[in-house]
């Protein structure tokens, strides 16, 4: 029997919220009551009352009451909830969470599931769940839940959904991975379509090494999501050979991953390998919609949706400088691995990205700012050269073994 925690506005939602407590009651679970609401008397009667939400948030509900002020309502329980509910959870309390919820509540209730660790069953049933979700998922496993119809009483249709959710969540928390699985320790690797050859052959090595090697799209969720896996201390080792995500947020593309990529495992001292992967390029979406300010730059036409603009010597140089700012805050082995003959597929020699003036910029900089002690190691030949993704995977090994 677990406990599932049932997150939600029971001013205005209080109905709808305990047809899914009683359903998942029926199912044999414990449900835990929390909420969010603040303007109405609740019509559910919870077990964690909002003003504990509202404390943990050190705010005033009196005043937020009197005053009726719904936007100060919601800012002061998006902040309280993730410390409540993230609590629950360290103390055992709460084996999963489900709420159902409009702009307001899946504002409060998603900030309060990503404070919550990744395989921690989250289920959110939302009137914004067929919309661009990423700011309520974040990089954490939010399961977004259509509504279709708003959260607005029960009836012939709202009730066969939320019967749904509810038997999800009840399936989420009772699902058990295969017995005779083997947890082995996990390295995680960026890469791009511009590098699998590249990573696809270094995470053979890492394999048979004993590792299990996690894979993530550099497309600037994947990047935040394997920061944030590394942050958290479930991972031994990095094979970071594409970090392509730092042109995009340093020239304005569309999949940057934000100023600390490349820190996590810098400041956790974890083993790592950093290599310029597809640091060439910088992603828009269809040719119509690259700024103005780019037209008279090298494109490649990736396809009908994504469109490549080649970085300049100028941006290449900042990028050797960020990146070696990011390598010189680590606090455990770390080598810098540098291709001499093309960061990706398109600008090795004779393809449409090959410019070694860039190139030669960027590894300038990058080691004419790197501290100390860091080993570089250049390579001659392309990224995606068996006998450069082996040697990645080696030298990671290495750093591992420094570690131990």
């Amino acid at each position: 029997m677990a406990t599932i925690a049932v997150l939600g506005t029971f001013d205005t939602k209080g109905e709808e919220h305990g047809y899914v407590a009683e359903l998942i009651r029926q199912r044999g679970h414990r449900t835990l009551l929390i909420d969010v609401g603040t303007l109405e008397t609740p019509r559910l009667q919870p077990d964690v009352p909002r003003s504990e939400i509202a404390a943990a948030a050190a705010a005033d509900l009196g005043a937020i009451v009197a005053k009726r002020d719904r936007g100060e309502a919601v800012a002061a329980m998006t902040k309280g909830a993730p410390l409540v509910v993230a609590r629950l959870q360290r103390e055992g309390r709460i084996d999963a969470v489900i709420s159902l919820g409009g702009g307001g509540g899946t504002a409060i209730c998603s900030s309060a599931m990503r404070a919550l660790p990744v395989g921690f069953p989250k289920l959110m049933v939302s009137t914004l769940a067929s919309g661009n979700t990423a700011p309520y998922v974040g990089v954490k496993d939010i399961v977004m839940m259509p509504s279709v119809v708003d959260v607005a009483g029960l009836n012939r249709l709202s009730r066969k959904l939320l019967a749904q959710a509810a038997g999800a969540i009840c399936g989420m928390v009772e699902a058990r991975v295969p017995s005779g699985a083997v947890d082995k320790p996990v390295i995680v690797a960026s890469q791009f379509g511009n590098t699998t050859a590249c990573v696809t052959h270094a995470r053979t090595v890492l394999e048979e090494a004993g590792y299990e090697v996690m894979v993530f799209a550099a497309t600037g969720t994947g990047g935040r999501t394997m920061e944030s896996l590394i942050e958290a201390g479930l991972v031994a080792g990095v094979c970071d050979v594409t970090t392509t995500e730092w042109a995009d947020e340093l020239v304005g593309g569309v999949l940057n991953a934000g100023p600390t990529r490349c820190e996590a495992a810098a400041r956790g001292g974890v083993p790592t390998v950093v290599s310029p992967g597809c640091l060439d390029m910088v992603n828009f979406g269809e040719r119509a919609s690259v700024p103005e300010q780019f037209q008279d730059r090298r494109f490649y036409q990736h396809n009908a949706q994504v469109t490549l603009m080649r970085t300049n010597p100028e941006e290449c140089a900042a990028l050797g400088r960020i990146l070696a700012a990011k390598c010189n805050l680590a606090t455990g082995p770390v080598s810098v691995l540098i291709p001499l003959r093309g960061i990706s597929v398109i600008s090795a020699p004779g393809q449409p990205f090959y410019w070694p003036e860039a190139d030669a910029a960027l590894f300038g900089e990058w080691k004419r700012h790197l501290r100390s002690g860091i080993p570089v190691i250049e390579y001659d030949g392309n990224i995606n050269d068996p006998a450069f993704a082996e040697l990645c995977a080696q030298e990671l090994l290495k750093n591992l073994a420094l570690k131990r």
